[in-house]
């Protein structure tokens, strides 16, 4: 592929180059303010938010609740997107949520006694009116 054609693909899908890889980070970081605005009002504890991995990846938020650690993956749409952000947990998602948990307990002493959770949040921004924001947990 020539880098032209190369440099349209990306555009199209709104990747490096387009501006809108940007405006889609600038949302993500939106909605992973609020997930976690609303995991400390549940009374949980944010240890780390983007949590990077080398090139395994990256983990949205992760948190103490009470003696569990929890993994939050964090999806963020606007209202008539094509896929609801609950919907974002594909079988190849939780599989790499789970190494990349794996990964930090290495780096961080180990499983809590409490275990280790894998749970997702869902932000919908709708045209107007208040974000929609939703925990589900043990999706992984």
């Amino acid at each position: 592929m020539d880098a032209r054609r190369d440099t349209q693909d990306r555009q199209v899908r709104g990747g490096a180059g387009s501006g809108g890889g940007q405006a889609r980070g600038a949302l993500g970081r939106y909605g992973e303010t609020l997930a976690a605005r609303r995991l400390t009002q549940a009374g949980m504890t944010v240890l780390a938010r983007n949590w990077r991995c080398g090139r395994t990846g990256e983990i949205d938020i992760v948190a103490r609740d009470g003696d569990a650690l929890v993994v939050f993956e964090v999806k963020t749409r606007r209202a008539g997107a094509f896929q609801h952000p609950m919907a974002a947990i594909t079988p190849a998602k939780a599989s790499r949520l789970r190494g990349l948990a794996e990964r930090w307990l290495q780096e961080h002493g180990g499983a809590p006694p409490g275990g280790v959770r894998i749970d997702l949040v869902g932000v919908l921004l709708p045209r107007r009116g208040a974000p929609v924001v939703e925990h589900v947990r043990g999706v992984a």
